[in-house]
């Protein structure tokens, strides 16, 4: 049996790609295309791949960190058809023809919060190692809030229902 974290962290690098498109407004594209473990050797960004067509570059000193606030969000994520790590990027204010990772998530509900701000948000797909810690970590630290037994308001049962049971106007 193995013995999981409280709180698991994940050392990461993700990998952004400028893609050449043909389209009369927009010459490019940016997106994330994967997350890679990061062993802390690469303090900066370094170019991949550098083709007319396509440029990627590694960007180094991310942390997936679980949260136990954010049980739901991380429920949410693993048990979707194709769970993922959410990477929020932008693009630079000083050369807007370059993009740049801003911060990574595991947590559903914490992309949603940052798309709801407006922030540009794509999930990659989550390593198998990571999924699977993430995974124990859910099995073992949420439980899914218990269904109440809703009431239905009186306005809903029918006027001869109201009467029967002894309720008036």
């Amino acid at each position: 049996m193995t013995n999981v974290q409280p709180h698991p962290s994940f050392a990461i690098s993700v990998v952004m790609e400028k893609i050449t498109i043909n389209n009369r407004w927009q010459s490019h594209r940016w997106q994330p295309a994967g997350i890679v473990p990061d062993d802390g050797s690469r303090q900066e960004a370094q170019v991949m791949s550098a083709r007319p067509e396509l440029t990627q570059i590694l960007f180094p000193g991310f942390a997936l960190q679980v949260h136990a606030d954010e049980a739901e969000g991380y429920y949410l994520n693993i048990t979707a058809p194709a769970p993922c790590v959410f990477v929020m990027w932008r693009l630079r204010e000083d050369a807007p023809d370059e993009a740049y990772p801003h911060s990574v998530t595991l947590s559903y509900n914490e992309a949603a919060r940052w798309m709801d701000a407006q922030e540009k948000v794509d999930g990659v797909d989550m390593p198998s190692e990571i999924r699977a810690a993430l995974t124990d970590w859910v099995r073992d630290n949420y439980r899914p809030p218990e269904k109440k037994q809703r009431r239905r308001p009186a306005s809903f049962t029918s006027k001869e229902g109201r009467y029967k049971s002894g309720m008036s106007q």
